[in-house]
């Protein structure tokens, strides 16, 4: 099995492509569990906007539970990666324990204080007197849900650092299916509404997460889950955390932008713009998912290849995986900038809502090439353990370009339409900033290194 697992010989291009296949099927299947709950939930007879608009108001809570679950997965999926490329699966199996100790620790204390001030959080948020009940339900019911979310989320780039990308897959297309059979039962058959979609993704995620840990503790596992390992040595957790503070620091500014989009178009747009939002970002989750499914196939490669002393793959693994994804990216830009009433059509059909929401979603898209840029120059540096670097590129573009243009370009008389603008221009200035560095940096003293 772990000769099969070995991305030291044979082709860059294949290895990558069986790994990202599967796994940016996963991450589409994945972002099915939020996109099909707003969907429907954005088609309940009179309520639907403002059901809209309440899940809406849960996404920065949301995404800072998928920042802890990031930073436990995406530092130590490439930390295993970069073991088994040296050969050392004692340590890989370590890391391995002690992230998904961790995860249950960060889970379980975020679950608690989110339930303390999920009141103050939700109109802190953007959340209004006619949205805050929506908001207010659907956390209710999801927050027992944590730690299932903390495990699939968190543990399964751990199953894809092994080359498993299929099973990563499975993981999270049996959470998908069962979710998608459960919205419509609990929130239109049984009149559950909003609650019954939170419901529908707790049972999806408990089942993903049993998936999880029945492979890692199974013996098709290369690096298995063993009770010895689960002891938390916090020299490894260092190494864990400021590898995956990249992953945590973008959902974490994700979560940040979300929260000041939501307060500036609350002032500027009301709970209309609001629910706009809301399915801008569900697009915005779709196109950004496909795009970490393909630079998630690529970071194994990578890290395997750098690892193991072998400069010119480790190249070879870069070049392959930038085109792949600046050509999907391409692809995915052009269907948005054509077909913005119909994307937004999926999520509500109302009148004014189609109206304002086309010319928001193509502001709000006109660069998202550069956005691409960014996640794979963020790969590069995460794959090679450079922390420091994909820790500054994530907080460069959301919390200094983003946070503080959505706050200045609507009071500078652009209105509403100022925070979509905010959102280009940081696609743009983040995305260049971080791929160049990443070029200058990183891919040139490759060259150098394989000359000597």
């Amino acid at each position: 099995m772990e000769q099969r697992k070995d991305y030291s010989v044979g082709s860059i291009s294949r290895a990558i492509l069986n790994l990202a296949v599967p796994m940016t099927a996963a991450q589409l299947v994945n972002i099915l569990y939020s996109v099909v709950d707003r969907i429907y939930l954005g088609r309940l007879p009179g309520t639907g906007s403002l059901a809209l608009a309440g899940l809406g108001i849960t996404m920065p809570i949301l995404s800072i539970l998928l920042a802890f679950a990031n930073l436990c997965g995406m530092g130590g999926g490439p930390l295993c990666a970069i073991f088994r490329g040296k050969g050392d699966l004692k340590q890989a199996e370590q890391v391995l324990g002690n992230c998904l100790s961790l995860l249950l620790l960060l889970g379980a204390a975020a679950m608690v204080v989110c339930y303390i001030w999920k009141r103050p959080l939700l109109f802190l948020f953007g959340a209004s007197q006619e949205t805050f009940p929506y908001a207010n339900e659907y956390l209710i019911w999801y927050l027992p849900g944590t730690l299932f979310v903390m495990v699939s989320l968190g543990m399964n780039p751990l199953i894809n650092a092994q080359g498993f990308g299929r099973v990563g897959m499975l993981t999270v297309v049996l959470g998908a299916a069962i979710n998608l059979i459960l919205d419509p039962l609990l929130i239109f058959g049984l009149g559950q509404g909003i609650r019954g979609a939170a419901i529908a993704t707790v049972i999806a995620q408990g089942c993903s997460a049993a998936w999880v840990l029945k492979f890692l503790t199974g013996k098709k596992a290369i690096l298995r889950l063993r009770l010895k390992n689960m002891v938390l040595e916090w020299r490894r957790v260092g190494r864990i955390v400021s590898l995956g503070l990249s992953g945590f620091f973008m959902s974490l500014t994700n979560s940040l932008v979300q929260v000041v989009c939501n307060k500036t178009l609350q002032v500027y747009g009301g709970d209309l713009y609001v629910s706009i939002m809301t399915i801008l970002n569900s697009l915005r989750e779709v196109v950004f998912m496909i795009l970490q499914g393909l630079n998630n196939g690529a970071q194994p490669v990578i890290g395997y290849n750098y690892g193991a002393g072998h400069p010119e793959r480790v190249r070879r693994a870069v070049r392959f995986s930038v085109g792949l994804v600046m050509g999907s990216a391409l692809v995915m830009w052009a269907a948005l900038m054509l077909l913005p009433g119909p994307l937004i059509h999926l999520f509500n059909a109302d009148a004014e809502i189609l109206e304002h929401g086309t010319a928001a979603l193509r502001v709000y898209f006109c660069l998202f090439p550069f956005q691409a840029l960014q996640n794979a120059g963020q790969t590069v540096f995460v794959s090679l353990g450079k922390s420091r670097q994909a820790v500054f590129f994530s907080l460069l573009r959301k919390a200094i370009i983003n946070a503080p243009l959505t706050v200045l370009l609507p009071m500078l008389g652009l209105g509403a339409m100022g925070v979509f603008v905010a959102e280009s221009s940081s696609q743009l200035v983040g995305g260049l900033a971080c791929f160049l560095t990443m070029y200058v940096t990183v891919y040139r003293p490759l060259c150098r290194s394989e000359k000597t």
